[in-house]
């Protein structure tokens, strides 16, 4: 069984699109996109730097977009599962069919210009906390005023606040953790600092006709699969306030009996974490068309 994954903010690095957007049609869709929610994705996936694509108003469309091209690129794909990493999530409900592209692309759009606008009240950010006992960091991070905006299992745990909690993060990080790391985000995502953005979010889905997915999409709340379109969008809503439970979804691949998993573009971090927590699944990312091949062996030997 396959579950097919997409990654949050952070995946994204300069010129990480150009390569994709030479396959044939792909330039076009990616326009077409484009002029439906008002950026230039062509521009800023091969062309910008890595300071504008780490603004949360285009790394968001940036990463669906990316994630959407590249699984198209796959030709016609049945995973057993679907899921997403926080903004990932909306490029699994597109996937799944609750979304068509350009809602999808449509309501990531306004989340986030509605994250970054949130972002911009306080000076805030993500660091992600490799090794160490859960419980332990967990009791650290309480201390310090910090949240753990995702319990991403495998050993990581990232944590969300001011840039002042963060930096008393890194001078003083619990016990047992390696590595304390700066991610690439302009702010506390999934925590309180995000409550203006679930308002104007949910102002923003009140315009969508979710459909039911057709596929098991697994959700960020709590590793559950859910079997209505409606419970889809109202989950996407909230999440950007809550924490990311990736360490559930992965139980939930455990249980649902997941062979392989694959990560659309950009990939790496989620078929990282899979590695770890999940033995004996075969994990792929796709970073390049390159990887298309191997990607089209391992869906035809994980899917019925």
């Amino acid at each position: 069984m396959l579950v097919l994954v997409a990654p949050g903010q952070g995946a994204q690095t300069p010129g990480f699109l150009t390569e994709w957007l030479e396959l044939p049609g792909a330039a076009d869709r990616v326009a077409g996109w484009s002029d439906a929610i008002g950026l230039d994705l062509a521009h800023y996936g091969t062309k910008a730097d890595a300071d504008a694509i780490r603004d949360t108003a285009v790394a968001q469309p940036l990463l669906v977009a990316a994630g959407l091209l590249s699984a198209a690129a796959l030709g016609d794909v049945a995973p057993g599962a679907v899921a997403g990493h926080s903004v990932g999530e909306i490029t699994a409900a597109a996937f799944a069919g609750v979304l068509d592209d350009t809602a999808a692309l449509s309501l990531v759009r306004e989340r986030g210009l509605a994250m970054a606008e949130a972002a911009a009240v306080t000076r805030t950010g993500m660091a992600a906390l490799l090794g160490g006992d859960p419980e332990v960091t967990l009791a650290h991070l309480e201390k310090l005023g910090l949240t753990p905006a995702n319990i991403n299992g495998a050993g990581q745990i990232v944590a969300a606040g001011t840039t002042e909690q963060i930096a008393a993060l890194e001078a003083d990080k619990p016990e047992g953790v390696r590595k304390v790391v700066a991610l690439k985000v302009a702010g506390a995502f999934h925590t309180h600092h995000m409550g203006p953005a679930v308002d104007a979010l949910a102002k923003a889905a009140e315009d969508l006709a979710p459909g039911d997915p057709k596929l098991t999409y697994v959700s960020n709340r709590d590793g559950k699969a859910v079997a209505s379109g409606g419970e889809v969008l109202e989950r996407l809503v909230g999440q950007v306030a809550n924490p990311v439970r990736w360490d559930l979804c992965m139980e939930t691949f455990k249980e649902l009996g997941v062979t392989a998993l694959l990560e659309v573009c950009p990939g790496g971090t989620l078929a990282g974490l899979a590695k770890r927590a999940l033995p004996g699944v075969k994990t792929l990312a796709l970073k390049t068309p390159a990887d298309l091949d191997a990607a089209r062996e391992l869906i035809a030997e994980h899917t019925a």
